[in-house]
């Protein structure tokens, strides 16, 4: 899970080309999740929050840093699926597009070369049987 988050926001922070497995999307989601969950945690602890929501400093500052590689690795995942990353514009329509969208971010991928790219489960498959070799 480290690894996939790593390449999602470090190796391809704003890449907005090219196609995201599901297991990427969500690894990434998930880590995500967690680290917001500590953050918030710490910040309530700390009484590092403000405003009438009580939003945290910390949690704040994730948000603002992760915004930009959440954006491309959802873009990236809509494009595996055959979608232009236009369509996350969908979920402002009232609930049918946010159930659309957890959809289609459920939904396999293509499993051939579409126009945003190769397959990337052949491309991540490829690496793995290059491992161990020299």
């Amino acid at each position: 899970m480290i690894e996939w988050y790593k390449k999602v926001v470090f190796e391809n922070y704003a890449n907005f080309k090219g196609r995201a497995m599901r297991s990427e999307y969500w690894y990434y989601t998930l880590a995500s999740i967690i680290i917001a969950i500590l953050l918030f945690t710490i910040d309530t602890f700390a009484g590092l929050t403000y405003g009438a929501g009580q939003a945290g400093v910390l949690r704040s500052l994730y948000s603002l840093l992760v915004l930009i590689p959440g954006f491309a690795v959802l873009v990236r995942r809509l494009h595996d699926v055959g979608k232009s990353g236009w369509f996350f514009l969908i979920v402002f329509i009232p609930l049918a597009g946010v159930i659309w969208l957890l959809i289609v971010l459920c939904t396999e991928g293509e499993d051939r070369t579409n126009k945003y790219g190769p397959d990337p489960k052949d491309i991540f498959f490829n690496e793995l049987d290059e491992i161990g070799k020299e």
